[in-house]
């Protein structure tokens, strides 16, 4: 499956019970085509008590979802934009958004 987000990359959710949530991609699971974005996607756990929990309970925590559900935020115009890959001159990879033309970090 193609890659247009990675780790770090702001992101708004355009599908699914969070749609228009934005947040921060915390891991990228390209194998089975999903990604952990933070405030999106949160589950609860109950955890019983262990060494690094010593009360145990419920816990709110960020579950994974569909990468094709997710687009690139655009920080200029505050909108989702889908990416196109494209070269630099000294012949780099970078990635290039499709609403503005612009060069994305």
């Amino acid at each position: 499956m193609a890659q247009h987000v990675k780790k770090g990359d702001t992101v708004i959710v355009i599908a699914g019970r969070d749609k228009g949530k934005q947040g921060r991609v915390l891991e990228v699971k390209l194998a089975v085509g999903r990604v952990v974005v933070e405030g999106v996607g949160i589950v609860k756990r109950h955890t019983k008590p262990n060494q690094q929990n010593r009360v145990g309970g419920i816990v709110d925590k960020p579950a994974p979802i569909a990468i094709s559900n997710v687009q690139l935020l655009e920080a200029q115009t505050g909108k989702g934009t889908r990416v196109r890959a494209g070269r630099d001159k000294a012949g780099k990879k970078i990635r290039i958004s499709t609403r503005t033309g612009k060069v994305l970090g």
